[in-house]
């Protein structure tokens, strides 16, 4: 299988390629391909010949996507769009990443895939119309939902954590939202098991388990040996700019009816999570 991965600089997007390693895979980066560019994905799709596109692409800084929401728009919508129209150019299939930011997270309870999104951020509204125009381009398409997206390779929250743990001593972290942390070393692989078999559609895929940002950072530095003084605040406290979803645990629905492995709890893969980076 010849596969196109897009964004492939990221931390998800690292460990696709070593996903994707058995089959003649191509990653470009940012700066080997700027999604929002129609031209440009056209011609790397046409030039590479896929038989399967991953795009993983996206501008996913949550608070900057509400300071330059052209920006937001063109790479998390308009991005998409090109991508997947290339692929009907070039008789390929796309596996399109989404997010948990596509709800509200006033449910009370973990979507599913069938559950009607309503972003409320910047972010939450390019990455929803970026898969309603996928929809609209492109019948193969696997649009893939995930949440609180955790790599060895790139940035994080965990790895914020870790830093300020060790410089401060003590932190500050949201007691008030919750989710699902899933690691790329999970999510990767499990990406290629879906996009070989042929059924489409809209899929959830996180690690199994939910916490708040408040539970997963006491997660973190337990697992790390570190003694750090963590205090629970609400989200009104912190001030972020962008609205976030209270709580947008994902139900991985479709995929088990699927018959798709589901991924490990995040509390072990948190613990691979750190000793892979105590080995870098």
């Amino acid at each position: 299988m010849r596969v196109l991965i897009t964004g492939a600089g990221g931390q998800l997007g690292t460990d696709l390629v070593a996903a994707f390693a058995a089959d003649h895979v191509a990653g470009l980066d940012r700066q080997a391909l700027d999604v929002s560019d129609e031209a440009a994905v056209v011609a790397a799709v046409r030039d590479h010949a896929p038989d399967l596109v991953v795009h993983a692409a996206a501008f996913t800084k949550v608070d900057a996507c509400e300071d330059d929401a052209d920006h937001a728009w063109r790479v998390n919508a308009l991005g998409p769009w090109w991508v997947a129209r290339a692929c009907a150019l070039a008789d390929a299939a796309l596996v399109h990443v989404s997010t948990d930011y596509v709800f509200d997270g006033c449910a009370g309870r973990p979507y599913t895939e069938f559950d009607r999104p309503n972003p409320q951020c910047m972010y939450g509204r390019s990455k929803e119309a970026g898969e309603q125009l996928v929809r609209q381009a492109l019948p193969r398409h696997y649009i893939v939902r995930t949440s609180w997206v955790h790599g060895v390779h790139g940035g994080n929250f965990a790895k914020t954590m870790l830093r300020l743990g060790r410089e401060r001593g003590k932190v500050s972290v949201v007691d008030d939202q919750t989710g699902s942390p899933t690691f790329t070393f999970d999510l990767a692989p499990a990406l290629r098991r879906l996009a070989v078999t042929g059924r489409h559609g809209t899929y959830h895929l996180t690690n199994q388990g939910h916490c708040t940002w408040f539970e997963f950072a006491r997660a973190v530095f337990s697992a790390a040996g570190l003694a750090v003084d963590v205090e629970p605040i609400d989200t009104a406290t912190f001030g972020a700019p962008a609205p976030r979803p209270a709580f947008s645990v994902l139900d991985n629905r479709f995929a088990r009816l699927a018959g798709l492995q589901p991924l490990p709890r995040w509390q072990d893969s948190l613990t691979r999570f750190i000793a892979e980076l105590d080995a870098g």
